[in-house]
């Protein structure tokens, strides 16, 4: 261990503590109005790790110099971060919206309860599930996007939405389990461990399904008295978009996808989408550009700030018992990312079948834990905040919201 990895985990500690008080710093912009503007960004849980990230490339220059620091940071691999940007604006664009939101509507009408609390539960069950073909980062868009003017408003108990909020992470994390691709915890390890989508689906994917159809009726259950029957976002009157429209981006987000793995292609495909939406302009709504962009910073902090802890997370995962290992990784997953943990698992050599599923299974079942836990956490909160009071998410309330439907996904994964 030399000075530079020890001074790395102390930002990536002082990081986690940053992230952990966000909300405090937003109850300090309420109250000290000169100073607002600088809390608000200390505010900002998607700024945090890209603050830090930049605090440790200077911290690296100036004890190891400047080659040795860029040189670290164009070593990190920046893909996840830049095809979570992307995936995120084109799947909340207001053509893929409104076709998902028509689809499901259709749906609803043949579901024996009130269309609004149908809504609910195909956002909280169908579209997490839907993220092992469209991947998690966009089902959380599109779920976030259905859910945040049904559930996520002013006049929701604030319990209520924390319990919520703690189902959307746990589901979109682990719904993502039934195809190879689509969960970056699992992407990290697929190609290394040879598992493929079938493996997937007979292995994880039925106890994931269960859990998320279980977690989302439980929580929709609670939630049924505070939807009214006829919701604001079912009643609203727009103008609707032509279905080729939204055929068309369909087919980018298919390509976004198809490519995830090549950041040229995706952010080429990217480029044209933005052409597309300027020139048919009168069939879009303002994409989420600001969003996006923040998640993306967020996740290239934490691919910065990551890879000076292998040094410390590498030992504690090869040293465990795999039952020991899937607990461990249940609860590190709270406090790294779970990619980012799985990727340093798929580096030992020598790990047993048993210890590979039950590191992942740990890893996918904490998803829901904490913002960092999973990549597309960032999206979710930057997308519902401002339904939370001080429109901000507390790192507690989050963590007491996804304790029972990580309890559910673990058992269902322990079976």
């Amino acid at each position: 261990m030399n000075m530079m990895e020890t001074l790395g985990a102390v930002i990536f500690g002082l990081a986690l503590l940053h992230t952990f008080s966000a909300k405090f710093f937003e109850v300090l912009a309420h109250r000290h109005v000169r100073h607002a503007g600088l809390f608000h960004l200390l505010g900002e849980v998607e700024v945090v790790f890209g603050f830090w990230a930049f605090v440790l490339i200077v911290v690296m220059a100036l004890v190891s110099g400047g080659d040795a620091a860029v040189a670290y940071a164009e070593s990190r691999q920046y893909t996840e971060p830049l095809f979570v940007f992307v995936v995120m604006v084109v799947a909340a664009s207001r053509p893929v919206l409104e076709i998902v939101g028509r689809v499901l509507k259709v749906l609803a009408r043949f579901t024996p309860v009130p269309d609004a609390l149908a809504m609910v539960w195909f956002g909280l069950a169908v579209v997490p599930l839907l993220g092992s073909l469209i991947t998690e980062p966009a089902a959380m868009t599109l779920a976030a996007l259905m859910l945040a003017p049904r559930i996520f408003r002013q006049g929701m108990p604030e319990w209520l939405k924390y319990a919520a909020l703690g189902v959307l992470f746990v589901n979109v994390s682990v719904g993502g389990t039934l195809t190879s691709y689509a969960a970056p915890p699992v992407l990290m390890v697929a190609s290394v461990w040879q598992w493929d989508s079938a493996f997937m689906l007979a292995t994880f994917g039925w106890k994931a399904a269960v859990a998320v159809l279980f977690n989302a009726s439980v929580i929709t259950l609670l939630l049924r008295k505070h939807i009214p029957a006829q919701n604001a976002a079912d009643s609203t009157q727009v103008q609707t978009v032509p279905l080729v429209v939204s055929l068309i981006h369909l087919a980018f987000l298919a390509g976004v996808v198809l490519f995830a793995h090549h950041p040229v292609f995706f952010l080429g495909l990217f480029l044209f989408f933005m052409g597309y939406t300027q020139a048919y302009e009168r069939h879009q709504s303002p994409l989420i550009l600001k969003e996006g962009l923040l998640v993306g910073f967020f996740l290239a902090g934490l691919v910065v700030l990551g890879g000076m802890q292998q040094w410390w997370l590498q030992p504690i995962v090869s040293s465990l018992q795999p039952h020991t290992l899937f607990f461990a990784a249940l609860g590190l997953t709270a406090i790294t990312d779970n990619a980012a943990l799985t990727y340093l698992g798929s580096l030992i050599a020598g790990l047993s079948e048993q210890a590979k599923y039950l590191l992942v299974a740990g890893a996918v079942a904490g998803g829901g834990l904490t913002v960092i836990a999973n990549a597309p956490n960032p999206a979710g909160v930057a997308l519902l905040k401002r339904g939370f009071n001080d429109e901000s998410i507390g790192a507690v309330g989050l963590l007491l919201g996804a304790l029972p439907p990580t309890l559910v996904a673990a058992l269902m994964f322990l079976l």
